[in-house]
């Protein structure tokens, strides 16, 4: 079951990473999409308890296959190319389904391939965008405040210097120093 898991999250994380390739570390990526995966899983598993490798990969799929308000497109376009169809579409069928003409869709394929690049140029555009209003969001409410010699400041605890015994519940800041 864990291993299965592993491999699933493993092969997901491959075909992200290789396209959301703007700001960021690809571990603090790897981590917000993990904490998304997890939530989700979290509120699934609720009501099917034990079932948890049935239900990861419905939670992969609605994740690959929902679209992020960064970009306006689902994960999946952004790896592959092209339009996931979602399962219900295939079992139950559906219009796009029924009129689907094989030749046409090769052609659309070959041309939305070659407009790949500037899509993703285009999405790499709204993502710097979206950025740049969520930090002028979470800027607007600092005041600027110079330091002058003498001041006193907290200085940020950071993870190489924390007291691994106070746990979660440790201080977030040392000090006061002077400047």
């Amino acid at each position: 079951m864990g291993e299965g898991c592993c491999n699933i999250l493993r092969k997901v994380h491959e075909g992200i990473r290789d396209n959301h390739s703007v700001g960021g570390s690809l571990a603090e990526k790897t981590e917000a999409i993990n904490k998304i995966i997890k939530s989700t899983l979290k509120t699934k598993l609720e009501d099917y308890k034990g079932d948890f490798p049935e239900e990861l990969t419905e939670v992969l799929w609605s994740y690959n296959t929902t679209p992020r308000s960064t970009t306006g497109k689902m994960p999946f376009i952004l790896t592959y190319g092209c339009e996931a169809m979602v399962p219900v579409e295939v079992e139950a069928g559906s219009l796009r389904r029924s009129k689907f003409c094989y030749e046409d869709s090769e052609v659309t394929q070959r041309i939305h391939l070659d407009l790949l690049e500037e899509a993703t140029i285009a999405f790499q555009v709204k993502l710097a965008a979206y950025q740049q209003r969520i930090s002028m969001f979470h800027h607007r409410k600092v005041k600027v405040q110079p330091l002058k010699v003498g001041d006193l400041v907290l200085r940020k605890v950071m993870p190489n210097t924390k007291i691994t015994s106070h746990g979660i519940f440790g201080a977030n800041r040392e000090g006061p120093y002077k400047v």
